[in-house]
């Protein structure tokens, strides 16, 4: 098969009327979902959300732990973690 049998094909496709099954499928389509009745979460899914989003809240606002000052400069004269001083040894 090449491209102009497809061409062919596809054309007699476009020119075919439609199926009658298919006449009304939208408005059956439609009809069906407003009798389909819906899933809800119900309020205790919400209820739990809520709980966990103050307990990570409260969690965040809880001061850290204090911490040492840092030894190293980076910008400063001696930076013993430049790639010229571990390569080179100490200036």
């Amino acid at each position: 098969m090449n491209m102009n049998d497809l061409d062919e094909l596809l054309g007699r496709l476009a020119r075919a009327p439609a199926p009658p099954a298919l006449e009304h499928m939208e408005e059956r389509v439609l009809a069906r979902l407003k009798s389909a009745p819906m899933a809800r979460s119900g309020a205790g899914l919400g209820l739990v959300t809520a709980i966990a989003a103050l307990i990570m809240g409260m969690a965040g606002g809880v001061p850290a732990a204090a911490t040492g000052a840092s030894s190293l400069a980076p910008l400063g004269p001696q930076q013993p973690l430049a790639p010229s001083s571990l390569l080179f040894g100490t200036p």
